[in-house]
């Protein structure tokens, strides 16, 4: 099947970089370029194009309002071209809540040598695009709704979260419905450095748990939530009695740092038993060995089921490999996790 991409982009430097990549892919075909949201509105209903990619900075109406109409009017996989810096971070985030696939980061210098080295990526990030499933926006969290309440005191216990394309909101998702005394939670969700932090900041404002980038040599403590940094693997180690985090600057591992199967992995030998690994959405396979790793080593297992998945692609390959215990649908997701706290830390009362 051949790709039909429209570039939505103000700069004409980006719209014929963006053009000529997709032009040099044999499975896609660029169906239109446009400089500002109301020829793009044109050329969306006359081209119908299986993906969009789309500048957040735009003039007369930005990206974030164009893409909020397109979500309602007709639900398009949108590829988002965002600026690497706090406010095109920030920006970014709220075009992934108002429904966008996925994004991909403008050099900041050297435009036209910095997207030629990004084109594999961005050929990557359209190609999952038009496999993804696109869903109108859900209502946001709200920090002061009710959540489920557990029982469990202690340290002992850990969830481990790994999720690629569409985690941003599936994390979202899942940990808004986790209580303030929720055992600490690990994340590694794949994105590059420079939007972690902004990502963390934006958890937080929306989630009873305490939600931070990772540092590295933090004890893991309940109450709060761990985010790998984009350019970092995390693992958690033992010490004495305590878990801590460790970040490493090694080589990507499944094709990703950070990587989800770095993560679980570590957690095979630190936590065994007392460890809860969940796999959500995202392409590829990372996370799928790691999480058959836990499995083996007593650890509770979930994976976020196909028809809540934007990209089934990690989840399907954990199955697959009989890496999960339950499949579970992502507005259960967090009900299910909580109950299996709850029962662990009962049987290990007994």
């Amino acid at each position: 099947m051949t790709i039909k991409v429209l570039v939505v982009d103000d700069s004409a430097l980006i719209r014929q970089i963006l053009g000529e990549i997709i032009k040099s892919e044999s499975d896609m075909e660029l169906v239109g370029t446009a400089p500002d949201a109301f020829v793009a509105k044109k050329l969306v209903l006359e081209k119908q194009p299986d993906v969009i990619t789309l500048d957040i900075e735009m003039p007369k109406v930005d990206g974030l309002r164009f893409l909020e109409v397109l979500m309602n009017a007709k639900p398009t996989p949108v590829v988002m071209i965002s600026t690497l810096t706090e406010k095109g971070a920030d920006a970014t985030f709220r075009s992934l809540e108002l429904g966008a696939t996925d994004f991909v980061a403008k050099p900041k210098i050297g435009v036209a040598e910095g997207m030629a080295a990004y084109h594999e990526l961005i050929v990557d990030k359209i190609r999952t695009a038009a496999r993804a499933r696109v869903k109108k926006p859900a209502q946001a969290p709200n920090k002061n709704s009710a959540v489920k309440t557990i029982s469990y005191q202690g340290t002992e216990k850990l969830i481990a979260i790994g999720a690629s394309t569409g985690g941003t909101e599936a994390i979202k998702e899942v940990l808004s419905t986790f209580p303030a005394n929720a055992p600490a939670t690990i994340i590694t969700q794949h994105m590059p450095a420079g939007f972690t932090a902004t990502y963390a900041k934006r958890l937080n404002a929306v989630c009873q748990v305490t939600v931070k980038e990772a540092k590295g040599g933090e004890r893991l403590l309940p109450g709060q939530a761990y985010l790998a940094p984009g350019d970092k693997h995390m693992e958690v180690e033992r010490s004495g009695a305590d878990y801590r985090i460790r970040l490493s600057d090694g080589p990507r591992v499944s094709g990703h740092k950070p990587s989800v199967d770095v993560l679980f992995n570590s957690l095979c030998k630190s936590a065994g038993s007392n460890a809860i690994g969940v796999l959500l959405t995202g392409m590829g396979s990372d996370g799928a060995a790691g999480l058959l790793e836990m499995r083996n080593a007593g650890s509770e297992t979930f994976c976020q089921d196909e028809a809540s998945c934007i990209v089934f692609g990690m989840p399907k390959v954990a199955i697959e490999k009989g890496a999960t215990k339950k499949v579970v649908a992502l507005s259960e997701m967090g009900k299910e996790i909580l109950e299996t706290v709850d029962k662990m830390a009962a049987s290990s009362r007994l």
